[in-house]
């Protein structure tokens, strides 16, 4: 994730001056050889490596894939779109535990086999993109932006408050709701089967409403619902709150992607891969930031997580107010 995240800062604006169609289908080539890899690793320490290649192949598909996207699609179409990409991706991050432990019931390594032949198979279907030398390649500059740094750091905050703390959830339903290991996974799937399900209509409403308002109102419905994790006592109160947080959650993402595959015209892929760094940072530093706030209390009893879930539904909030300042401040802000 580290890996994947980092080099995202650089990736969209590498594969607009090479190529979207041309580096995606060498990030492809670069996944599969990386999945075998992982499959045939015979030390933990190899398997690392391979897990760090995947990451770095996969820097140079989500962000040109949304860039490919936007040049494809008519501008009135765009957001529903991309609201159907999400629905995609986010069904992908639903899903792909459930195969996994299926791959798991034989042996691990099949799961990377797996992904190995998806990422063959879609090599046949790369971005339009042709290379972009000398004058007429994009540039970072447009990239340093007040708009940028607000829509990274709404970003960063996204996935460090809502998709970041799927592990917290988990810890919660089996410490405190005492749901067996088996089944917390039905506990936490709903969350992005609900994203999945109403990301293409947020693109509409992203099309009405604007992509700022509906960024802003997702953050601040989504940090609610987060914070309320906490005060939950029963399983059907728990899906019913993280399934709400999934839906409003995937509302702020279709926004937030609709702003920054608009952002940079002239380098499409170039702002999508900056904000989605910051975005799967925030997933990255989850753990470290709220897994030791879990165990400490409000002074309210026996401790629930009411501080973890609660600085992770105030990082959500925060991120609604940045939302709202884009608002104010005009494109090509320095």
């Amino acid at each position: 994730m580290v890996v994947f995240a980092g080099f995202q800062l650089i990736s969209g604006t590498l594969g607009e001056r090479y190529g979207r169609r041309r580096s995606v289908l060498i990030a492809y080539g670069g996944y599969l050889v990386a999945s075998l890899l992982a499959a045939l690793a015979p030390t933990i320490s190899v398997f690392l490596v391979a897990r760090a290649l995947q990451g770095l192949a996969n820097a140079f598909t989500t962000p040109l894939l949304i860039a490919g996207l936007a040049d494809t699609v008519p501008p009135e179409r765009l957001s529903r779109s991309i609201g159907t990409y999400g629905a995609c991706q986010a069904a992908g991050m639903s899903l792909a535990p459930l195969f996994g432990s299926a791959a798991g019931v034989f042996s691990w390594r099949w799961a990377f086999v797996g992904v190995a032949l998806i990422a063959g198979l879609l090599a046949l279907a790369p971005p339009p993109g042709a290379p972009r030398p000398g004058a007429s390649a994009p540039s970072y500059r447009p990239l340093l932006t007040v708009r940028m740094g607000l829509q990274s750091f709404i970003a960063l905050v996204s996935y460090l408050g809502a998709n970041g703390v799927v592990f917290l959830v988990a810890l919660y339903a089996e410490r405190r709701l005492g749901i067996p290991d088996g089944l917390v996974g039905l506990v936490l799937v709903g969350f992005g089967v609900a994203g999945m399900a109403l990301a293409t209509l947020w693109g509409g409403v992203c099309e009405r409403f604007g992509a700022v308002r509906a960024t802003a109102v997702g953050m601040a419905a989504s940090g609610l619902l987060v914070a309320a994790v906490a005060w939950t006592t029963s399983v059907a109160v728990l899906v019913i709150v993280w399934i709400a947080a999934g839906a409003v959650s995937s509302l702020a993402n279709v926004g937030l992607q609709n702003l920054s595959a608009r952002e940079v015209p002239d380098n499409r892929g170039g702002a999508v891969s900056v904000v989605s760094a910051f975005r799967f940072s925030g997933a990255a530093i989850a753990p470290l930031v709220w897994l030791p706030l879990y165990p400490v209390g409000l002074g309210l009893g026996q401790p629930q997580g009411e501080l973890a879930f609660g600085g992770a539904g105030l990082a959500l909030v925060l991120g609604a107010v940045a939302a709202s300042g884009l608002l104010v401040v005009r494109k090509g802000t320095g």
